[in-house]
Protein backbone atom coordinates (compact mmCIF):
# COMPACT_ATOMS: atom_id res chain seq x y z
CA UNK A 1 0.00 0.00 0.00
CA UNK A 2 1.61 3.39 -0.79
CA UNK A 3 1.55 6.27 1.08
CA UNK A 4 -0.90 9.11 0.23
CA UNK A 5 -1.36 12.81 1.22
CA UNK A 6 -4.69 15.21 2.08
CA UNK A 7 -5.33 17.33 -0.43
CA UNK A 8 -4.49 20.64 1.63
CA UNK A 9 -5.31 23.46 -1.36
CA UNK A 10 -8.90 24.16 -0.95
CA UNK A 11 -8.73 25.24 -4.93
CA UNK A 12 -7.39 21.86 -6.10
CA UNK A 13 -10.25 20.65 -4.02
CA UNK A 14 -13.06 22.53 -5.68
CA UNK A 15 -11.37 21.71 -8.93
CA UNK A 16 -11.73 18.12 -8.47
CA UNK A 17 -15.14 18.47 -7.17
CA UNK A 18 -15.60 19.99 -10.70
CA UNK A 19 -13.96 17.58 -12.69
CA UNK A 20 -15.78 14.95 -11.12
CA UNK A 21 -19.68 16.27 -10.91
CA UNK A 22 -18.82 17.34 -14.76
CA UNK A 23 -17.85 13.67 -15.73
CA UNK A 24 -20.43 11.73 -13.21
CA UNK A 25 -22.34 12.60 -9.84
CA UNK A 26 -22.03 9.27 -8.35
CA UNK A 27 -18.26 9.81 -8.24
CA UNK A 28 -18.69 13.76 -6.85
CA UNK A 29 -20.51 12.44 -4.18
CA UNK A 30 -18.39 9.99 -3.57
CA UNK A 31 -15.68 12.78 -3.57
CA UNK A 32 -17.98 15.31 -1.42
CA UNK A 33 -18.71 12.44 1.42
CA UNK A 34 -15.66 11.04 1.75
CA UNK A 35 -13.87 14.60 2.43
CA UNK A 36 -16.75 15.65 4.69
CA UNK A 37 -16.75 12.41 7.04
CA UNK A 38 -13.80 11.09 6.81
CA UNK A 39 -15.13 7.98 6.19
CA UNK A 40 -12.97 4.56 5.28
CA UNK A 41 -13.45 3.96 1.26
CA UNK A 42 -14.44 0.40 2.77
CA UNK A 43 -17.35 2.18 4.56
CA UNK A 44 -18.32 4.45 2.04
CA UNK A 45 -18.47 1.89 -0.48
CA UNK A 46 -20.56 0.07 1.53
CA UNK A 47 -23.32 2.16 1.90
CA UNK A 48 -26.56 2.15 0.21
CA UNK A 49 -29.59 5.11 -0.43
CA UNK A 50 -31.46 3.65 2.96
CA UNK A 51 -28.07 4.99 4.65
CA UNK A 52 -28.86 8.54 3.58
CA UNK A 53 -33.08 8.56 1.97
CA UNK A 54 -35.76 7.87 4.67
CA UNK A 55 -38.85 6.01 3.92
CA UNK A 56 -39.91 8.87 2.36
CA UNK A 57 -37.37 10.13 0.72
CA UNK A 58 -36.07 12.88 2.58
CA UNK A 59 -32.14 12.95 3.18
CA UNK A 60 -31.57 12.00 6.67
CA UNK A 61 -29.74 13.94 8.88
CA UNK A 62 -27.37 11.25 9.99
CA UNK A 63 -25.57 8.65 9.05
CA UNK A 64 -25.27 5.41 11.24
CA UNK A 65 -22.76 2.67 10.11
CA UNK A 66 -21.17 -0.24 11.58
CA UNK A 67 -17.29 0.17 10.67
CA UNK A 68 -15.78 -2.70 8.74
CA UNK A 69 -12.26 -2.43 9.66
CA UNK A 70 -13.19 -1.97 13.38
CA UNK A 71 -16.51 -3.07 14.06
CA UNK A 72 -17.63 -0.23 16.20
CA UNK A 73 -20.50 2.16 15.69
CA UNK A 74 -20.23 5.83 13.86
CA UNK A 75 -23.17 7.56 14.29
CA UNK A 76 -22.77 11.30 12.30
CA UNK A 77 -24.74 14.34 10.87
CA UNK A 78 -24.98 14.88 7.18
CA UNK A 79 -23.40 18.39 6.96
CA UNK A 80 -25.05 21.29 4.24
CA UNK A 81 -22.58 20.52 1.43
CA UNK A 82 -22.91 16.76 1.77
CA UNK A 83 -26.91 16.79 1.49
CA UNK A 84 -26.93 18.78 -1.14
CA UNK A 85 -25.05 16.74 -3.18
CA UNK A 86 -27.01 13.60 -2.09
CA UNK A 87 -30.11 15.45 -3.49
CA UNK A 88 -28.90 16.45 -6.34
CA UNK A 89 -27.42 12.67 -6.88
CA UNK A 90 -30.35 10.58 -5.59
CA UNK A 91 -33.77 10.26 -7.38
CA UNK A 92 -36.83 11.42 -5.67
CA UNK A 93 -39.03 9.12 -4.02
CA UNK A 94 -38.38 6.48 -1.11
CA UNK A 95 -34.64 5.06 -1.16
CA UNK A 96 -33.96 1.68 -2.60
CA UNK A 97 -31.90 -0.86 -1.14
CA UNK A 98 -29.51 -0.54 -3.47
CA UNK A 99 -25.49 0.40 -3.17
CA UNK A 100 -24.68 4.02 -3.05
CA UNK A 101 -21.74 4.11 -5.41
CA UNK A 102 -23.39 1.51 -7.74
CA UNK A 103 -21.13 -0.44 -10.48
CA UNK A 104 -22.05 -0.44 -13.51
CA UNK A 105 -21.17 -4.20 -14.15
CA UNK A 106 -23.05 -6.25 -11.59
CA UNK A 107 -25.43 -5.44 -8.96
CA UNK A 108 -23.10 -3.99 -6.43
CA UNK A 109 -20.71 -0.78 -5.69
CA UNK A 110 -17.68 0.13 -7.52
CA UNK A 111 -14.43 -1.93 -6.27
CA UNK A 112 -11.99 0.54 -4.36
CA UNK A 113 -9.02 -0.09 -7.53
CA UNK A 114 -12.55 2.09 -9.21
CA UNK A 115 -12.48 4.24 -6.76
CA UNK A 116 -8.82 4.75 -6.71
CA UNK A 117 -8.82 5.30 -10.66
CA UNK A 118 -11.56 8.49 -10.50
CA UNK A 119 -9.97 10.01 -7.79
CA UNK A 120 -6.47 9.66 -9.27
CA UNK A 121 -7.92 10.92 -12.98
CA UNK A 122 -9.67 13.80 -11.61
CA UNK A 123 -6.91 14.70 -9.91
CA UNK A 124 -4.15 14.83 -12.84
CA UNK A 125 -6.87 17.02 -14.47
CA UNK A 126 -6.79 19.73 -11.54
CA UNK A 127 -2.70 19.31 -11.61
CA UNK A 128 -2.14 17.59 -8.11
CA UNK A 129 1.40 16.25 -8.11
CA UNK A 130 1.01 14.41 -4.45
CA UNK A 131 0.19 10.64 -4.21
CA UNK A 132 -3.59 10.63 -4.29
CA UNK A 133 -5.38 7.52 -3.33
CA UNK A 134 -8.69 6.65 -1.73
CA UNK A 135 -7.48 7.42 1.98
CA UNK A 136 -6.55 10.46 0.61
CA UNK A 137 -10.45 11.38 1.42
CA UNK A 138 -10.03 10.51 4.97
CA UNK A 139 -6.60 12.55 5.48
CA UNK A 140 -8.08 15.63 3.60
CA UNK A 141 -10.75 15.21 5.97
CA UNK A 142 -8.20 15.44 8.81
CA UNK A 143 -5.82 17.65 7.59
CA UNK A 144 -8.61 20.54 7.36
CA UNK A 145 -10.59 19.66 10.45
CA UNK A 146 -7.45 20.10 12.12
CA UNK A 147 -5.83 23.04 10.35
CA UNK A 148 -9.98 24.80 11.21
CA UNK A 149 -8.74 24.25 15.15
CA UNK A 150 -10.25 21.23 16.22
CA UNK A 151 -8.47 19.17 18.72
CA UNK A 152 -6.72 16.23 18.28
CA UNK A 153 -8.48 14.39 20.72
CA UNK A 154 -11.86 14.91 18.93
CA UNK A 155 -10.29 13.43 15.82
CA UNK A 156 -8.92 10.56 17.22
CA UNK A 157 -12.41 9.97 18.25
CA UNK A 158 -13.82 10.61 15.25
CA UNK A 159 -11.08 8.38 13.17
CA UNK A 160 -12.09 5.49 16.02
CA UNK A 161 -7.64 5.62 16.53
CA UNK A 162 -6.44 3.92 19.51
CA UNK A 163 -3.67 6.84 19.65
CA UNK A 164 -2.64 10.65 19.08
CA UNK A 165 0.09 9.32 17.21
CA UNK A 166 -2.02 7.28 14.53
CA UNK A 167 -4.12 10.64 13.69
CA UNK A 168 -1.40 13.06 13.86
CA UNK A 169 0.01 10.86 10.69
CA UNK A 170 -3.33 11.35 8.92
CA UNK A 171 -2.94 15.34 9.16
CA UNK A 172 -0.23 15.52 7.09
CA UNK A 173 1.31 18.51 8.67
CA UNK A 174 4.24 19.59 6.80
CA UNK A 175 7.53 21.81 7.77
CA UNK A 176 5.28 25.27 6.40
CA UNK A 177 2.48 24.41 8.45
CA UNK A 178 4.79 24.49 11.32
CA UNK A 179 6.81 27.57 10.03
CA UNK A 180 3.60 29.08 9.69
CA UNK A 181 3.25 28.90 13.96
CA UNK A 182 6.71 30.48 14.58
CA UNK A 183 5.97 33.31 12.38
CA UNK A 184 2.73 33.56 13.44
CA UNK A 185 2.55 33.52 17.51
CA UNK A 186 4.42 36.97 18.14
CA UNK A 187 3.63 36.77 21.44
Amino acid sequence: MEFVQPIRDKKQIEGMKKVLKATNMRDYVLFVLGINTGLRISDLLRLKQTDVKDDKGKIKSRIEIREKKTGKNQNFPINDTVAKALKEYLPSGPPEDTPLFPSRKGSGPITRQQAHHILNEAAQQVGIKERIGTHTLRKTFGYHARMAGYPIETLQKIFNHSSQKITLVYLGITQDDTDEVYMKLNL
